[in-house]
């Protein structure tokens, strides 16, 4: 069996343009929505989603693409546009009743975050991001040989047909080897997460690989009119990353403060899977982010 947050409801809520997406929900107070990443499902909150619960309302969705949710076809390059994702957040939130969220993102969660931050800035009331920079400035830090880190970005910007077929003869060898090459400690993901979240990976390679082909076109361009608009964050930024400027060679913090002006930018020991492996650092960096 699929293992699940304890004490949390799941619930089938309605994102955008038919959209529909696994959510679960717990706990009671203001309302902080939890985004995951790749290769993953709401599963990698559930340690940090437990501690919030006793202060917030925490709401765990599936993203579009991925897990339980629904998986439309890729027959537009907006439909896994991180703008798209972001609207489900929105519109999920509202099912629910909540018109003002906080919003904490890991990796593609994060960029889906970021997005949401710059384009309802209204709703979303504070902003955490884990392990990730913009999607823009992602591909310009990305030089030579320390590019090979992010192999599978290149690989699924491909024209669509190759990188599926590739990816779907081996899917659990590809989507196990970011399991096992990024976790910071041996028992991050007990094997039923793992073996959870290699299913749904399997089970959504189109999907997937077309959310990361949206990270190659139509996301740079929102990014990048954004940029040229002067759009930024405006409201509270927390960034807690691994030290990925000192491995690449950029300074992280002010490529964030660059589109966060009121941030507060955090270094951890922690591998990738950092709200499996550092629960309570993360649930602290949150609570911090909640006060500001």
């Amino acid at each position: 069996m699929t293992p699940t947050l304890p004490g949390f409801e799941y619930l089938r809520l309605p994102g955008v343009d038919g959209v529909e997406l696994e959510t679960a929900v717990g706990g009671h107070g203001s309302p902080v929505v939890l985004l995951h990443g790749f290769p993953q499902t709401h599963l990698m909150w559930r340690h940090v989603a437990e501690r919030l619960a006793d202060r917030h309302t925490v709401i765990c969705p599936d993203l579009r693409g991925y897990g339980a949710s629904d998986k439309p076809a890729a027959d537009s390059a907006g439909v896994y546009a991180k703008r798209t994702m972001a609207a489900d957040v929105v519109a999920l939130a509202a099912a629910l009743g909540h018109d003002r969220f906080a919003l904490v993102g890991h990796d593609r969660g994060a960029l889906v975050a970021f997005r949401a931050g710059l384009d309802h800035p209204g709703t979303v009331t504070h902003l955490g991001i884990l392990d990730v920079v913009p999607t823009l400035d992602m591909w310009d830090v990305l030089h030579g040989v320390s590019a090979a880190v992010a192999f599978h970005l290149y690989l699924m910007a491909q024209p669509p047909g190759l990188p599926e077929t590739m990816i779907a003869g081996s899917a659990d060898a590809f989507f196990g080897s970011f399991l096992d090459a990024w976790a910071g400690g041996s028992d991050a993901l007990p094997p039923d997460v793992r073996a959870a979240y290699l299913r749904a990976s399997s089970a959504a390679v189109p999907s997937i690989v077309a959310d990361y082909r949206a990270s190659a076109t139509v996301d740079i361009e929102h990014d990048r009119a954004d940029l040229d608009a002067g759009t930024r964050l405006t409201v509270p930024v927390t960034v807690l990353q691994q030290d990925w400027g000192a491995r690449l060679g950029y300074d992280a913090s002010a490529v964030w403060r660059a589109w966060a002006p009121d941030l507060d930018h955090r270094l951890t020991e922690a591998g990738h899977f950092m709200a499996e492996e550092a629960p309570e650092e993360v649930t602290a960096a949150i609570r911090d982010l909640l006060t500001r």
